[in-house]
């Protein structure tokens, strides 16, 4: 920001000095001008004009300098602000940021490999339609390159649209290699991307690189620690983390919140039986059945040995009780490992004006405990004495459960 006001104060002493100069040279045309009578006031009227012409072209420069230099300063203020940050949606947002401040930009994009998932991506200034079609995967030839500059074209119908007409894109250097790309783009059908404006979007990039991997590291073990090592599912600490925050949510917005807490019938029976590493295979086969029904919005977690949790947003209890429905299917319908055939016990519960996020948990905790006591493969609401009985959960011959 110091920088940014400096080099606005420059130019516009630069100005001031140079508008001074002028006015000096009409007082003195003025003064002469007196003396030399009347043609010399017509030398003066003509010298005003000129003078007036001079002037006018020097304020419009004197702007456009302004301009560049304050342009500049923001720059230079996102780059210095790159490395400030661990947080990878923040670090992408000053990228995005730095680029959309250079000259005859419209719109910015980075792009951001991710192992085998699909790459990070972080917009400024598109659609979301058009985010989908400028995401870059790497050079037309497949070869590495400086600069890749890219230019569309329309039917003549949507050329007077609002429109991206041109692109560049710069790779993002990594330690060993580069790890996706920035890009900038206009929406003007007569603007051409200069070699001045590939150094400077590559200058970004370089200065970029090392921020957005230290903030994809850290992100990437944020998630480890933020998962259960078995399953693959959400810790506890997550899950707790996650509930308060929900919660909040719910209770300022006025929304619905729901949850389910579940866990296998007799999984102590099972371990006795089977060994627990044959147990833990099971108990991580029951996570892969679970993440294979819950919506993308649900949170699945594992509380604790074989206690599962799922947190509903814009949920009530009849979606928890559907939800409930899908995990039974999912995990009863066919054996899990050497257990066998397995049933699920349940507690759900929706968020009402006086819950906090304990309270929460435990009126849902409660519910479940209601359900092993009224006799197991069964879901109970809280608050509520009647129960849903899951026509599966009846003994057949074979299953692991008893009792």
């Amino acid at each position: 920001m110091i920088a940014e006001t400096v080099t606005a104060t420059t130019v516009l002493v630069a100005g001031c000095a140079a508008v001074a100069t002028l006015a000096l040279a009409l007082l003195v045309a003025l003064v002469r001008s007196r003396r030399r009578g009347q043609g010399g006031q017509q030398q003066v009227l003509t010298l005003v004009s000129e003078m007036n012409v001079r002037m006018e072209g020097m304020v419009r420069e004197l702007s456009e300098a302004l301009e560049r230099a304050q342009e500049e300063g923001r720059r230079n203020r996102f780059l210095g602000e790159l490395g400030a940050s661990i947080d990878l949606d923040e670090v992408l947002s000053r990228t995005l940021e730095a680029g959309g401040a250079i000259p005859g930009v419209d719109a910015a994009l980075v792009s951001i490999r991710s192992g085998a998932e699909k790459p990070i991506v972080a917009t400024l200034g598109l659609s979301a339609e058009e985010a989908q079609r400028q995401v870059i995967s790497g050079p037309p030839n497949g070869h590495e390159a400086r600069a890749i500059s890219i230019a569309y074209q329309y039917p003549p119908a949507l050329e007077a649209g609002e429109l991206v007409h041109s692109g560049l894109a710069v790779p993002v250097p990594g330690e060993a290699d580069s790890i996706g790309f920035v890009a900038i783009y206009s929406r003007s059908p007569t603007h051409r991307f200069e070699e001045e404006m590939i150094r400077e979007l590559e200058e970004l990039a370089k200065r970029a690189g090392p921020a957005i991997e230290n903030a994809r590291r850290f992100r990437e073990a944020r998630q480890l620690a933020d998962l259960d090592a078995l399953t693959g599912l959400h810790n506890r600490r997550y899950f707790h983390e996650t509930l308060a925050r929900e919660v909040a949510r719910a209770h300022r917005y006025g929304r619905k919140l729901a949850l389910i807490i579940f866990d296998l019938d007799d999984f102590k029976a099972i371990n006795d039986r089977i060994g627990h590493l044959s147990g833990d295979a099971v108990l991580a086969e029951t996570a892969e059945r679970v993440r294979d029904v819950v919506r993308s919005a649900d949170i699945a977690c594992r509380v604790g040995g074989d206690e599962f949790s799922v947190i509903l947003p814009e949920s009530s209890t009849g979606n928890a009780d559907q939800l409930y429905h899908r995990l039974r299917g999912a995990v009863s319908s066919r054996p899990v490992g050497q257990a066998g055939r397995l049933s699920l016990s349940a507690g759900i519960a929706e968020l009402v004006s006086d819950d906090d996020p304990t309270r929460f948990f435990e009126r849902a905790d409660e519910a479940l405990y209601r359900a092993k006591e009224l006799g197991k493969g069964q879901v109970v609401e809280a608050g509520k004495p009647g129960l849903t009985a899951a026509p599966e959960a009846t003994q057949q011959p074979g299953t692991a459960s008893s009792q």
